[in-house]
């Protein structure tokens, strides 16, 4: 079989350790995601995912985030079953493949044309109403061709952290003033997790740069937004299941000011009871 050959670099090339990170997770012996998708995925792939970093401990970490936005996307999904779905930075995430949602679910999946382009060459398009469109999610144009007539979760997963402030803030403010209700669920760095960026192999080979970092997850608020859940990447639930060389680390990594603030999985809700300046 021939494999696609892929010529990334920046930001989209760091998704390819994501994916290599799920893939790893699928063939461990204890699997968080199973995204076996994934795995075919990357076989199909000419590309040396040594240049990622990624390691089992490393890929057990994406996949227990990638499994957190999941539950919470599917939570939402089943409270609101008639509702309208944004994934943005989709790169080649499974995550519509994953969840396998409703009829009633409008799924939106938004990239840069060149990503779009590699998933209609590797990735099946999901059932249902579904709809992938090439474009930077910080242009404007794309958001206003979606409807408003449902209630939206819109989840982003490794995006935040690669844009600047400025632009985060006017993307979560269109959300919420274009919808009339639902959720942001997305990651973030800290600041040390900014200032640590050159420690990552898969930011340094691919020669994309962090710009920001988010220590109060409340400061985002003024958004209009409100904040409902908050979890340290150091303290997910699903770390006492690894094993004792990957978890004590973490364990005492999640003790250290700085440190136990690295990295927080976020969930919002909009609209907020009230929406300050």
């Amino acid at each position: 079989m021939d494999r696609e050959r892929v010529d990334l670099t920046g930001a989209p090339e760091t998704m390819l350790a994501t994916l290599y990170g799920r893939a790893l997770d699928s063939r461990a012996a204890k699997s968080f995601l199973h995204d076996t998708t994934a795995a075919e995925v990357v076989a199909r792939i000419d590309y040396d995912f040594r240049r990622t970093g990624v390691n089992a401990g490393t890929a057990a970490g994406v996949a227990m985030r990638a499994r957190y936005l999941d539950n919470w996307t599917s939570g939402f999904l089943r409270a609101n079953p008639s509702a309208t779905v944004l994934h943005l930075a989709c790169g080649l995430d499974t995550r519509a493949h994953r969840l396998a949602p409703g009829d009633g679910v409008r799924w939106v999946e938004v990239d840069y044309p060149e990503v779009v382009a590699l998933r209609h060459r590797l990735l099946p398009e999901p059932r249902g109403d579904y709809r992938l469109v090439a474009a930077s999610v910080t242009d404007e144009g794309w958001l206003e061709e979606v409807p408003a007539d449902r209630p939206t979760v819109a989840v982003f997963e490794g995006l935040t952290m690669y844009l600047r402030e400025h632009e985060i803030r006017s993307l979560v403010r269109r959300i919420v003033g274009r919808f009339p209700r639902g959720e942001l669920l997305f990651d973030v760095y800290g600041s040390t997790g900014i200032r640590m960026q050159k420690l990552v192999p898969a930011l340094r080979n691919a020669g994309a740069t962090l710009h920001w970092g988010l220590d109060d997850p409340r400061a985002v608020e003024p958004w209009g937004v409100r904040l409902v859940e908050a979890v340290r990447s150091m303290e997910l639930p699903e770390i006492a299941e690894l094993p004792l060389a990957s978890r004590v680390p973490l364990r005492i990594m999640a003790k250290l000011p700085g440190l136990r603030d690295v990295g927080r999985i976020l969930r919002y809700e909009f609209p907020a009871l009230s929406q300050p300046e």
